[in-house]
């Protein structure tokens, strides 16, 4: 077959096939629950830790699924070894899980609903050359209107695609600057996270984090965590104020599809001296290492030196 496989429900079929009912809850509801993985040489990176979180938000979304966690394992090395074969030697992919509460009754036409969830899996490649501009020259954050969901709405600990807020605060940033992405505060004005990763900050030689009670607990964060100790940097989580954030050292997000970026500016104020960091540059380098992949140099970017 030379196209990509679909894992929906219980069998594997071609993306054309692979349809939702459009009243699906997910689509009438966006009652829906997520993970993405990530490869690096086309080998999943902390699969087993993603299907983790996917079974505790399934837990915290009391949505009960058929499968094991050891079945979501053994379809996702499927599809992954499927569409490996499919691209290029030098391509990623990035591996989504999701699943709906099942079908929405009321909006059921012709048939009864289907009252199990939805489970789907399906690959798809990383646009890894997209990322590379921003690995080498920064992120630019700008604060939005919109504020992060409270913990008191959903726990955050369960990653979900209702994600209205975070599509409004990009609309709204992007308004302002096209290339820039949207920073999210708490109600209290603290920083959060970005609409596509979690923040992160140098400050008076820790790296400090907003409380995980009110961001998503990133894999790719605990990954950072990980190597800030191995580095021999302080990991301390504390609740980060604007102003605070502006004043940094350095900044950058992490997020499981392009791992590290740096951040650059925040409303209009350099972090730093305006260019990526000596700590992010040795936080890359240490992920690479990690992963055996030089993750600064795919798809045309320029290897990251530690100074």
């Amino acid at each position: 077959m030379s196209e990509p496989l679909v894992f929906l429900n219980d069998r594997f079929v071609t993306p054309s096939e692979a349809h939702l009912a459009i009243w699906d809850a997910g689509v009438v509801q966006g009652a829906t629950v997520s993970e993405l993985t990530r490869t690096f040489g086309k080998r999943p990176f902390r699969l087993d830790d993603h299907l983790d979180r996917l079974c505790r938000a399934l837990s915290i979304a009391r949505m009960k699924i058929d499968l094991s966690r050891d079945d979501l394992s053994d379809i996702s090395h499927r599809l992954l070894e499927h569409h490996a074969a499919l691209v290029d030697a030098e391509d990623e992919l990035g591996l989504v899980h999701f699943v709906t509460a099942g079908e929405y009754g009321l909006y059921a036409l012709g048939r009864p609903p289907r009252r199990e969830p939805t489970v789907c899996a399906h690959t798809f490649a990383l646009p890894l050359a997209e990322w590379v501009p921003r690995r080498e020259h920064g992120v630019r954050l700008i604060t939005s209107s919109i504020r992060q969901v409270p913990p008191q709405c959903w726990d955050a600990s369960m990653k979900c695609r209702s994600r209205m807020h975070y599509y409004l605060a990009q609309r709204e940033v992007q308004d302002r600057d096209a290339e820039a992405w949207a920073l999210l505060l708490d109600l209290a004005g603290n920083v959060t996270e970005t609409n596509s990763g979690n923040f992160l900050m140098v400050e008076e030689g820790n790296l400090v984090a907003p409380p995980a009670a009110y961001t998503l607990p990133g894999i790719s964060r605990a990954t950072v965590s990980e190597l800030a100790e191995e580095c021999g940097i302080p990991f301390v989580e504390r609740d980060i104020p604007l102003d605070r954030a502006c004043k940094a050292a350095e900044a950058f997000l992490s997020s499981s599809s392009y791992c590290l970026l740096p951040v650059t500016k925040i409303n209009e104020t350099p972090i730093g001296d305006g260019r990526p960091g000596p700590i992010y540059r040795r936080f890359l380098n240490a992920w690479s290492q990690r992963v055996g992949v030089d993750i600064g140099c795919q798809k045309g970017g320029t290897r990251i030196t530690h100074p």
